[in-house]
């Protein structure tokens, strides 16, 4: 059984579930939809793997910046009528937390994909504190590359 964080920002994708999660679970591809923000994986998209987002006026250019370590603590795609769940732990110098991505197939071809962020930063401030800070820009920042994503998604079906 999965359970879909209540925090979670929803979209709705015209394409079936395993388009979805190779579109959206692939944190690799999320450069194209976060400005600013170069990332790099230390293997194949896997459970175990550890994932680098470094954002940042050059970051795209090779500078550096605010780096995002992740690990990833669940890769499992969506299986017929199962959801793909993703889930990573934040375990950057600045940024702790977790964040989700559970693709569920709605229809032969279409899915929504619900993608959580509870983050916080590290250090002496609070975390309750500092989650509540971050809050309002993580949920745009995932609401923005949902569109860009849903976007793309579009555009590949309609090339079908």
């Amino acid at each position: 059984m999965t359970s879909i964080p209540i925090d979670a920002v929803v979209r709705s994708f015209p394409v079936d579930a395993t388009t979805a999660w190779e579109l959206v679970a692939d944190l690799r591809n999320h450069e194209r939809w976060i400005p600013m923000t170069r990332v790099s994986l230390d293997g194949p998209a896997a459970a175990g793997a550890t994932v680098t987002a470094v954002s940042g006026p050059f970051a795209r250019r090779g500078f550096p910046g605010l780096a995002d370590v992740m690990t990833v603590d669940r890769y499992d795609p969506p299986v017929g009528a199962e959801p793909g769940v993703a889930t990573f732990t934040k375990i950057g110098w600045v940024l702790r937390g977790h964040a989700s991505i559970i693709v569920v197939p709605a229809g032969p071809s279409s899915s929504r994909v619900f993608w959580s962020e509870d983050v916080y930063l590290a250090g002496p401030l609070p975390r309750r504190l500092t989650g509540a800070l971050l809050s309002p820009f993580l949920g745009g920042m995932v609401r923005y590359a949902l569109l860009k994503a849903r976007g793309e998604a579009r555009a590949t079906d309609r090339h079908r």
